[in-house]
């Protein structure tokens, strides 16, 4: 996947101030703020460069707020970096095209791989199959 590359100021100009700050400056959104998103089959892609990150068919209600999934879609959608800010490690979730940040990943999830990716969902916008 060709990585892309913009400056502060092309990210700032095309996105929203939250998106921005969550995308760009490891910010996170209040739990219970973002629309859950249709509940049909579709795709979840990089608010900030459109890549596939999330098929609907992994999302689950963990209760915690935020929209949270089991797997990636494919194996390189995302990659990871420890994540040490407000004095806890943590394991933080970047689309791996553009590096934005999506969330985190816990191992408190479900079935089958036992993960909870817990995105921003102002960080993803959806798309229905057809």
């Amino acid at each position: 996947m060709e990585k892309i590359v913009k400056s502060d100021e092309e990210w700032r100009a095309e996105l929203d101030d939250l998106a921005y700050k969550v995308l760009r400056k490891h910010g996170t959104e209040r739990a219970f703020t973002h629309d859950d998103f249709p509940k049909v089959p579709g795709i979840f892609h990089c608010a900030g460069c459109g890549a596939e990150l999330f098929d609907q068919s992994t999302k689950f209600d963990s209760g915690t707020g935020w929209p949270s999934f089991f797997a990636p879609v494919s194996k390189t959608a995302v990659e990871t970096t420890e994540d040490r800010s407000w004095f806890m490690r943590r394991t933080e979730v970047h689309c791996a095209r553009c590096e934005g940040h999506l969330g985190h990943v816990f191992p408190d999830g479900p079935a089958p791989t036992g993960l909870r990716y817990c995105m921003n969902g102002v960080a993803m916008t959806f798309e229905p199959r057809d």
